[in-house]
């Protein structure tokens, strides 16, 4: 059902994707930090509920979805709020891993060969991402 090319693609495109979330600014106030918590989680909520009118693979896959959008928007988030190089690389790490755990999860419709194929090229798209971000902050590192 899902090209593996197409895959890999979209978990280098998610996990390289922009960051502009992320953008420097000064800290967040705490009310405005807690504001924006309450978005994301009143958003995953939200998301949750359309999966769970979903049946079998469709539903894992938009459940994966709806979690890793949090995990990213916590992540970028926080990346606003602490406002460091090290942040803004880990919430762009946080969208590598949330790419491939939606790839891993649409493998999941395939069977045999194939999905071990995409399973294959979902890690390595994986990998690449997560090298290219730890690349991209090679000097903001030290």
């Amino acid at each position: 059902m899902f090209n593996r090319n197409a895959i890999a693609a979209a978990v280098i495109a998610l996990g390289l994707g922009s960051a502009g979330a992320a953008i420097a600014q000064e800290k967040m106030s705490r009310d405005m930090y807690k504001a924006e918590k309450d978005r994301i989680e009143a958003e995953y909520k939200a998301a949750k509920e359309k999966c769970d009118k979903l049946t079998g693979n469709a539903e894992d896959v938009c459940d994966v979805q709806a979690k890793g959008d949090k995990r990213i928007a916590e992540a970028d988030l926080d990346a606003r709020n602490k406002n460091t190089p090290r942040a803004q690389e880990d919430a762009k790490k946080v969208r590598a891993d949330v790419a491939y755990d939606v790839a891993k999860e649409k493998c999941d419709d395939l069977s045999g060969n194939a999905k071990d194929m995409c399973q294959k090229d979902a890690k390595a798209a994986h990998a690449r991402a997560v090298s290219d971000v730890r690349a991209s902050n090679a000097p903001a590192r030290q």
